[in-house]
């Protein structure tokens, strides 16, 4: 068993992606708190050669509430996801795949979206099913009941819950998980450092790092699962 821990993030970058491949289960940490100006509820496209943020309206957020606690406004999502619709078809209108990702996107915001976990799962199951990614996704809040441990201890926990015999992080928890610790505990520790090759965009520069949309828009199912491989270990 390969595990990996991150926060859920709306329609997130290629390596999010990448990591969720190089897993056999994927724990999505939706009980801790959400973190306003990060990356839980917005991400860039590209609009004019420029990145471009969109962001989920969110009613009350706070920093105080955790992430599968908070509720997307329903007063606003309804015009938001209209006008992003909008945005992403003008925007992507000679990109080759535009009605494609346009249609995915739109079936995902489908109904009445109020719980921001509901929208954040939707987003990382449905570009996972459009490049057949099978990786298991489990939401922590409805599983482990260890919230009141923290950072490193936290992670372990989960690891020993689910049997992990190595567990894999993005290279930037580097100075944040100890090997030692890990291995003491019977459990590989390796980081995830992503590659992120350059595709054919817009007639401008290459933007890397944007939402997966982004990459989707450019590139078939097929080209992006061969970009799921370019990353190494360390």
């Amino acid at each position: 068993m390969t595990l990996a821990v991150m926060q859920p993030y709306l329609f997130p970058y290629l390596g999010y992606f990448q990591l969720i491949h190089a897993v056999d289960r994927f724990v999505v940490y939706d009980d801790v708190n959400y973190m306003k100006q990060g990356w839980v509820n917005r991400n860039r496209v590209l609009v004019n050669g420029e990145p471009h943020m969109f962001t989920l309206p969110l009613r009350g957020a706070s920093s105080f509430a955790m992430i599968h606690e908070l509720e997307i406004d329903p007063r606003q999502f309804g015009p938001w996801r209209d006008k992003f619709l909008r945005t992403l078809g003008q925007a992507y209108a000679k990109a080759p795949h535009v009605q494609r990702v346009q249609e995915l996107v739109r079936s995902l915001f489908e109904g009445s979206h109020y719980r921001l976990e509901d929208a954040l799962l939707a987003s990382l199951r449905g570009v996972m099913h459009h490049l057949h990614i099978h990786t298991e996704v489990v939401p922590s809040s409805r599983k482990y009941g260890n919230a009141h441990l923290r950072g490193q201890d936290r992670v372990l926990d989960i690891c020993k819950q689910e049997g992990a015999k190595r567990y894999v992080n993005a290279i930037g928890g580097k100075d944040l998980y100890e090997k030692a610790v890990f291995g003491g505990a019977g459990i590989e520790l390796r980081f995830l450092r992503s590659a992120l090759p350059p595709y054919p965009q817009f007639a401008g520069p290459f933007v890397p790092g944007l939402s997966i949309i982004d990459v989707l828009m450019f590139n078939g199912p097929e080209e992006v699962r061969g970009m799921l491989d370019q990353y190494t270990f360390e």
